[in-house]
Order: structure tokens, then sequence, then C-alpha cells
């Protein structure tokens, strides 16, 4: 047998889905962050992969205020944000398409990063977090017909959102509700932008 047909055999394109590039692309760049941060002790976080206050002459602060969506702090936290990402993140893109999948990441990314800035003067938040939450709410607010309010869409809101309300109120977990509750917010802000339109 050649090789030109053993690897037709063999062809991971046989029985793997790579529909969603942006959603693998996004992984995947999360997933080398991780391991460059590891390879580099902390520093890669420290350097491009958290958002914290700096001075204005700092050049990389604000490459930081994108790119902490890809910075995690461990394999449990970048294995706990793709699990969720992952799934919903093939549903958004195959629905919006890829150009308005990245503008909604990069939107997400730069209001978590900037908010992060203006109300906490003292810690770093990194993670795809706010990015997740931007899906849960967006998939959530995707179902609105009619005029009316999807139920979905309000069991979300007071499970994931009253959770991150509370969290910040009664707990200081290190978690960045801040984050969660901007990129719900982005989400359900997508969400309606596009409802209105397709109507």
């Amino acid at each position: 047998m050649d090789t030109k047909k053993l690897w037709n055999k063999i062809n991971p394109r046989k029985w793997v889905d790579l529909a969603s590039p942006v959603t693998l692309a996004f992984a995947g760049l999360s997933l080398a962050a991780l391991i460059i941060n590891w390879i580099s002790a902390g520093g890669a976080n420290l350097l491009l992969f958290s958002v914290y206050r700096s001075a204005f002459s700092d050049f990389f602060a604000y490459p930081r205020v994108f790119l902490h969506v890809l910075g995690h702090a461990n394999y449990a936290h970048f294995a706990a944000n793709m699990a969720l990402f992952l799934v919903l993140g093939p549903l958004v893109e195959k629905q919006y398409g890829a150009k308005h999948f990245i503008l909604m990441i990069v939107i997400t990314a730069l209001m978590t990063g900037l908010i992060h800035l203006l109300i906490s003067a003292t810690s770093a938040a990194l993670g795809a977090s706010g990015i997740v939450f931007m899906l849960i709410l967006l998939s959530a607010a995707s179902g609105w017909k009619n005029n009316k309010v999807p139920l979905t869409l309000l069991l979300v809101a007071i499970i994931y959102l009253g959770r991150e309300i509370a969290g910040g109120v009664f707990h200081q977990d290190g978690v960045s509700q801040v984050s969660h509750l901007v990129g719900g917010l982005c989400g359900w802000a997508f969400g309606m932008y596009f409802q209105r339109k397709k109507a």
C-alpha cells in the first residue's frame, strides 16, 4: 500500500469535523498560552495574559486588555472554561458566522478588560470565563421571539448572573465576578442586537 492510500485511510478529516475554526483557534491559543506560562514560571501571564493597572508607558498594557481572555492560572482553570466554551462556541459560530463570532470575542475581551481596570485597582484578572458567560447569555437570548422573553433567558439570568452577584457580595474567592457579569451582559446585548436585526 502506497503512502497516499494509507494517508487517505487514516486522514483525520474523514472522521473529525473541523467546522468551527474560530472556536478551535481560541481553544488552541488558550492552551498555548497556558503552556507558555508554565514554561515561563508565570512570567507570560504577568507580561501578556492577565489585565491589571500599570503605567501608560507600559507597552504590554494595551495588548493585555484583549489577551487576558487567553490566560489561565492553571490547567483546572483552563479545563473548566474550555469545557463550556467548546460546547457553546460551535453553536454560536454556526449561527452567527466566524466574523461575527470573532468580533463578539474581541468586544467582550475589551469590555471585561477595561471595566476590570476601572474598578479593580490592586488585582489582576485572566481567563475565558467572561467569554463563556457571553456565550451562555447569547445562546439564551437567541431564543427571543415575537417580543416575548424566553423562559430560558430568565432562568439563565437568575442562575448564572444571580450566582455571580451573590458571589461578589458575600464571598471573596479570587474569582472575577465582574468579568462574568460584563461578559454575560455583552452576550445579552449581542443577542438582542441580532434578534432586532433579523426582525
